[in-house]
């Protein structure tokens, strides 16, 4: 069901049973993940009396290849951070990698590798080293640059021959790339093309308006891909 659908719904319930419902603006699953390799010192403490909190870590970060998904590695020595707690490390890290370190994304095709830290014989806890994995990752994306990866559909319109060059120019306006053209038979045409999932929250609408209602097309996910540093900017503007 795409938009048009959901507008008629809306207002049939609206003028007819008198429900109003809320919506919200689709949010399209961009993802983050670190352009470089960085370092992040990660320290939690509060020792104001009594029971206290302490962690403390050091992390490297590496980009992985796409798909890679996310890995951990423990290459402290010598127990400066006690065994119970590097799992709280790593848990700190995947809570803030969900959170995101950019604009609010999950970060995705990373590994972190925890090299050092303080613990304290007291203070020290699972929540504090939590703490401490979260603002390292924090701190090692300030420290280089966070890419934005968007989604791409692959996308194929059946389209009347006398709206091609329309449609064309449509799909170039909103980032795609043309794969090739096919014969349908009955005077209609096969766009196959990728478009970014950013650009065809209301393709549906669009390509009814712009084929005067002859149009149809059907589409698929297809991979996630760097997004323009421009589309990368707007969308960071609105998360702030």
């Amino acid at each position: 069901m795409g938009e048009a659908h959901a507008g008629v719904v809306l207002d049939t319930l609206a003028n007819r049973y008198g429900v109003s419902v809320d919506t919200i603006e689709l949010r399209v699953p961009l993802r983050e993940t670190f352009a470089g390799n960085a370092k992040g010192h990660g320290r939690h403490i509060k020792q104001s009396g009594g029971h206290g909190q302490y962690g403390v870590c050091d992390i490297e970060v590496e980009p992985l290849p796409e798909g890679s998904g996310f890995e951990f590695l423990d290459k402290v020595v010598g127990g400066a951070v006690p065994r119970q707690f590097i799992p709280s490390v790593e848990k700190g890290v995947r809570a803030q990698m969900d959170k995101g370190v950019h604009a609010g994304y999950p970060v995705v095709d990373i590994r972190v590798t925890l090299l050092d830290g303080k613990a304290h014989s007291v203070d020290s806890s699972d929540f504090a080293f939590q703490m401490a994995g979260a603002l390292a990752l924090r701190e090692a994306a300030a420290a280089t640059k966070v890419i934005l990866l968007e989604p791409i559909d692959e996308i194929s319109v059946l389209v009347p021959d006398d709206f091609v060059g329309a449609v064309l120019g449509d799909l170039s306006s909103r980032r795609g790339r043309v794969l090739g053209t096919e014969t349908a038979g009955h005077d209609r045409t096969v766009i196959k093309a990728e478009v970014p999932q950013v650009e065809l929250t209301r393709y549906a609408i669009d390509l009814r308006s712009l084929a005067h209602g002859a149009a149809s097309f059907t589409r698929s996910f297809a991979r996630y891909e760097p997004m323009p540093e421009s589309a990368a900017a707007r969308v960071k503007a609105g998360a702030g």
